[in-house]
């Protein structure tokens, strides 16, 4: 079997406390019925228990496994091997990506990365895909860099050979400047998940996309 890779398309960060009261199988749900292409459960400094976090990504790992999208788990290694994800995504504090390449194996393995240096460094180590940003500035993360600017997005498609997801403060007001970019892969939070209507917001950055 081929390994995976990162698709190009929407690519649904869950954020429960941004989520109106939804959990985040019901969020997921949505974005799926929407046709993003990549899920990704990230919950930061949240008081779920771990089993209550595994009964979420078991979950989400059969919806996303029934409509055929990526599923990747933050953060988490061990949660991502017990439920069946498809990868996992770190970030520059998390554990380096060596440690988890001998825990997941053949697994996708995300980072994110903030600099030209850091997108080196991810190459060097192995990376599958590389998170850029933040384009925007953001206030979903409350340890978040400053914004990095479409500069640094600029750079990265054009050197980087791994597939690159652009994230941080991306909105559908600002996605036609992060595509023009050559950014194919379009990481969102909070325009999603605070969406009334999930699925519907989904499908009008499809179109962004298409039109391109």
């Amino acid at each position: 079997m081929d390994k995976l890779s990162l698709p190009q398309g929407i690519y649904g960060i869950t954020a429960e406390k941004f989520s109106k009261g939804r959990d985040n199988v019901t969020v997921v749900r949505e974005m799926i019925a929407g046709g993003v292409t990549t899920v990704q459960y990230r919950e930061k400094h949240t008081s779920k228990s771990f089993r209550s976090m595994y009964e979420e990504c078991v979950a989400i790992r059969r919806l996303t496994r029934e409509s055929g999208v990526l599923f990747i788990v933050n953060d988490y290694v061990e949660l991502a091997m017990l439920a069946g994800a498809d990868g996992v995504h770190v970030g520059q504090d998390d554990l380096p990506v060596a440690a988890v390449r001998e825990r997941v194996g053949a697994k996708i393995i995300g980072l994110s990365t903030h600099s030209a240096s850091h997108a080196r460094a991810a190459l060097d180590a192995g990376a599958d895909y590389i998170g850029a940003g933040p384009i925007f500035t953001t206030q979903t993360k409350e340890d978040v860099c400053a914004a990095v600017g479409l500069e640094y997005l600029d750079h990265v498609i054009s050197t980087v050979p791994v597939p690159v997801a652009a994230i941080g403060g991306i909105k559908l007001h600002n996605i036609d400047q992060v595509l023009a970019k050559g950014a194919r892969t379009i990481c969102l939070v909070t325009e999603i998940v605070q969406a009334d209507d999930i699925a519907a917001m989904v499908r009008r950055l499809n179109v962004k996309i298409a039109a391109i």
